[in-house]
């Protein structure tokens, strides 16, 4: 049996999508991979306390320089964005291209980009009178939200919600979604390292 992908989760806040794989993983939801190393942009994030309890290891990076030496440390294969508020940098993205997904509170290519994040996305979202919602998780590339769409869901929007409510059924998706697009990754990654070495026992 092949070794597990080894999965940094990137963080900024409260933690709600990291908790769910966290979860999922320990009900073995996520077979192919593990979570090694939760890297926080801030040090007050709540995320942080989450991943100590479930005994994952921890760092605060506030640089880019920093973000790729605890990357490194943690001989991640793969790399999950939750809910983290920084751009990574264009070392990191060719470093681990293909390997990093996102997940985004709409329908890509709507309501995504620069300065659409959090509750302002719901804001947006019935501001411009949609009637439907929902969530992606997409590839991390060089521009913002403009990677590949993995998967989607979408959400109805309901008469008279508001910001939060939609918000709240949106994030019931992302929680569910968020591991599926993890599963799917980690599967190619899999297949890809296998190979690579099958390649190097024929040498």
């Amino acid at each position: 049996m092949s070794e597990k992908i080894r999965v940094a989760v990137l963080v900024s806040g409260g933690g709600t999508n990291l908790q769910a794989l966290i979860d999922k993983e320990a009900d073995g939801q996520i077979p192919d991979a593990e979570i090694v190393k939760v890297i926080a942009s801030r040090d007050d994030a709540f995320a942080l306390e989450r991943a100590a309890k479930a005994g994952i290891e921890t760092a605060v990076a506030r640089e880019p320089e920093q973000v790729m030496e605890e990357l490194q440390k943690s001989g991640a294969d793969m790399i999950v964005l939750a809910g983290y508020m920084k751009v990574l940098p264009k070392e990191i993205i060719e470093t681990y291209r293909n390997r990093i997904i996102n997940i985004h509170p709409s329908l890509i290519p709507k309501y995504c980009g620069k300065g659409f994040y959090g509750k302002r996305v719901h804001k947006a979202v019935l501001e411009g009178g949609e009637k439907e919602s929902g969530a992606t998780v997409h590839y991390v590339d060089e521009g913002v939200d403009t990677g590949e769409i993995i998967l989607q869901e979408k959400v109805p929007v309901l008469e008279g919600d508001t910001p939060d409510e939609l918000a709240a059924r949106v994030l019931a998706v992302e929680h569910r979604i968020l591991a599926e697009g993890l599963n799917q990754v980690a599967a190619k990654i899999q297949v890809e390292k296998m190979k690579l070495e099958t390649k190097g026992g024929q040498r």
